[in-house]
């Protein structure tokens, strides 16, 4: 019996080492797996970091498609003005001049040294009709604002103190906001528009 008691006491201690063994051996394998789990965490962040980086790169193109479209579009819309703004121009003088006869249709331009019409020297330039000694200033604009009109009004100043001869003032816009209505109103531009 005292060989039985000892066997069992035997296995008892080697049953105990292996306990304390595979206990060593869970918390190694707790520490891999907790290190493990922050890899993955790592290469997650790192893979949406990448993917975030990408997202970025593709949204810098766009905005920089969408600019270049934009400076586009505004380069057209500006040379459509300019040039329905000159068709404008030649069909008024065809038709004030050359069918009707009734007026002489010209471009007054003169160097502004004094900085009167855009507070530097500067070339100014205007339509000009004439009837019956009366000048009219006419601009044409794709679309005027109360600057525009501000604008306008310093040009006929200037043609008056140039010139001697007080000229009546028309503005041809297909659009026309209303605080530039306004103005033209208070600065006695004559407005003709759609609105």
């Amino acid at each position: 019996m005292e060989e039985l008691t000892k066997a069992v006491k035997e296995q008892s201690r080697a049953i105990e080492e292996l306990a304390k063994i595979v206990k060593s051996h869970e918390e190694r394998l707790a520490g891999v797996e907790e290190r493990l789990a922050r890899l993955e965490n790592a290469v997650r962040i790192e893979e949406l970091t990448k993917i975030v980086k990408s997202h970025e790169d593709r949204l810098a193109k766009v905005e920089e498609a969408i600019k270049a479209f934009d400076r586009r579009l505004m380069a057209l819309g500006a040379r459509w003005g300019v040039e329905s703004e000159e068709a404008f121009r030649n069909a008024m003088r065809g038709v004030v001049e050359g069918i009707l006869g009734v007026a002489t249709v010209g471009k007054w331009v003169y160097f502004d040294k004094d900085g009167v019409v855009y507070g530097h020297p500067s070339q100014v330039e205007v339509d000009v009709a004439i009837r019956d000694g009366t000048h009219i200033l006419i601009e044409i604009k794709a679309s005027a604002s109360s600057g525009d009109a501000l604008e306008f009004s310093r040009v006929g100043k200037l043609y008056e103190t140039v010139t001697g001869i007080k000229p009546r003032l028309v503005l041809v816009t297909p659009f026309i906001d209303d605080r530039g209505l306004e103005a033209a109103r208070k600065l006695g531009i004559e407005v003709y528009t759609s609105v």
